[in-house]
């Protein structure tokens, strides 16, 4: 049976992904590595650390002893891990948030970039930039972090949370032809944001699964 491995570094968004697995894979077995003590570390530190990534790819290499035909690596803040470990292995590593970062820099030319942490902002901002180099676009990055949102949807409070990224949002809006969602967790504000600024708004989620069914389709899978 066809296997694809994600491997999370937090709680609460593969409860997102599997139901988007089932409707874009349904013959699919998927297996889910969660440690979330590599988001923590991560924020801890105000960066991806050497023992992070280090934990990261032995991650990556229980997922090719699982039998992993695709891996997916569904946490943009070590993303550029999965960049630097993927000639590592056989096995395909679709970043989650790579496909959305294609699209987003296809089509617009000013992007707005929501974050809820700082250690995923930088890095989004770093794919954006790369993607439309490689297109050969110029685009205009913009960014705005809702601080303190994390911390709430940790805490038990996802209402706080929805608010302080709709009042980020807000403050780019004006400027931006595009919202893109720096994070999965954050697909939940996708439809309301869309209302609320009237802008194309952009999560990774289901672009990030689509890519993975891509990657099988190549295989022959």
């Amino acid at each position: 049976m066809t296997t694809i491995v994600a491997i999370y570094t937090g709680q609460g968004l593969s409860e997102r992904i599997q139901p988007i697995f089932r409707e874009e894979l349904p013959g699919c077995r998927l297996v889910t590595i969660i440690d979330d003590s590599l988001i923590a570390d991560v924020i801890g530190a105000g960066k991806v650390t050497p023992d992070v990534t280090r934990r990261l790819v032995q991650y990556y290499r229980h997922a090719e002893e699982i039998g992993a035909d695709v891996i997916l690596n569904t946490c943009s803040s070590v993303g550029e891990v999965a960049d630097w470990a993927m000639p590592m292995f056989r096995t395909p590593i679709i970043k989650i948030d790579e496909a959305m970062a294609q699209l987003a820099t296809k089509r617009f030319d000013r992007i707005g970039v929501l974050a809820t942490l700082p250690t995923t902002l930088e890095p989004t901002r770093r794919l954006l930039q790369k993607e439309a180099e490689q297109q050969e676009r110029k685009v205009e990055v913009l960014d705005a972090l809702a601080v303190g949102a994390y911390q709430a949807l940790v805490a038990g409070h996802p209402e706080e949370h929805d608010r302080l990224i709709l009042e980020a949002a807000k403050s780019i809006a004006v400027r931006a032809d595009v919202l893109v969602l720096a994070q999965g967790s954050m697909v939940r504000m996708e439809e309301a944001l869309k209302q609320a600024t009237g802008l194309p708004v952009y999560s990774s989620p289901r672009l990030g699964v689509l890519a993975v069914k891509a990657a099988l389709e190549q295989l022959g899978k």
